[in-house]
């Protein structure tokens, strides 16, 4: 035996050939990452990289729910469109009713002063003829005269005629020979002296010179209503008599004034 045999070595013992080709590798393969890495941040360097952020994409569900938002919405715009409008015409009707109520109210207000109008004139002019007709009654009351008339000329004429007719039936319309109404009597007596008169009695009672009760003369014309608007005439004979186709009871009769005191008198003769 070696004087040294028994002399441990101090050196490290030899890795073997395959784990230092290990370790090359490994270092190769980091050198080379290194490399790559260097030359990717100097082409990054170089050139920004621009990233691009793709959105999601909206699943049918979602979708279906945008859509069914914005009929709502739309429904709704359409809904406060239409409650305007009604609310506007309701507005406008409700000021028309209040106008057409006013108007209404006015026109009410004028007729019922025009009718208080009128029935105060009625009422006036009734006064008039009922102190008229008082005045002829009583004058007639104390005429102690027979009917023989004083009449002359054409007003004898006419006052023979409508006497020869007393008697003789009242027909509406009727102008003889064997009846007559009112008017139809009193145009017929005239046409006897050539006097053509109007048809009724309310032109009959304009169609002469108005003449007072108080001085009336035999042939002339007696009216009841007023003026122009008579419902009745007759011809008066002299005193205080009249005759007239009075109505379908009477006939053609001869009466005094106070049987029914007319309102006016014409002259024609």
């Amino acid at each position: 035996m070696s004087h040294t045999a028994h002399i441990r070595s101090h050196r490290k013992p030899r890795r073997s050939a395959s784990k230092i080709a290990m370790r090359a590798g490994v270092a190769g393969g980091v050198l080379s990452t290194l490399a790559v890495a260097g030359a990717s941040g100097a082409a990054n360097a170089a050139e920004p990289v621009t990233q691009t952020l793709e959105l999601p994409t909206l699943t049918a569900d979602v979708a279906a729910q945008v859509a069914q938002s914005a009929d709502a919405t739309q429904q709704a715009a359409a809904n406060y469109e239409l409650q305007a409008e009604r609310d506007a015409a309701a507005a406008k009707a409700a000021k028309q009713a209040k106008a057409d109520l006013a108007e209404a109210k006015k026109k009410a207000e004028a007729k019922k002063k025009a009718a208080q109008e009128a029935a105060r004139k009625e009422a006036a002019a009734r006064a008039s003829r009922n102190s008229e007709r008082t005045t002829l009654a009583a004058t007639a009351d104390t005429s102690t005269s027979t009917s023989t008339s004083t009449a002359t000329g054409s007003a004898a004429a006419v006052v023979s005629f409508v006497k020869a007719q007393v008697g003789k039936a009242y027909v509406s319309g009727a102008t003889g020979p064997s009846a007559y109404d009112c008017s139809g009597l009193v145009q017929t007596a005239f046409k006897q002296v050539g006097i053509s008169l109007p048809r009724v009695s309310q032109d009959q009672s304009t169609a002469g010179t108005q003449v007072s009760l108080s001085n009336l003369q035999p042939g002339d014309i007696l009216y009841w209503g007023s003026a122009g608007s008579a419902y009745h005439v007759a011809v008066y004979v002299g005193d205080g008599m009249f005759v007239g186709a009075q109505n379908p009871s009477t006939g053609v009769a001869e009466k005094p004034l106070s049987y029914d005191p007319p309102t006016g008198a014409v002259r024609v003769l």
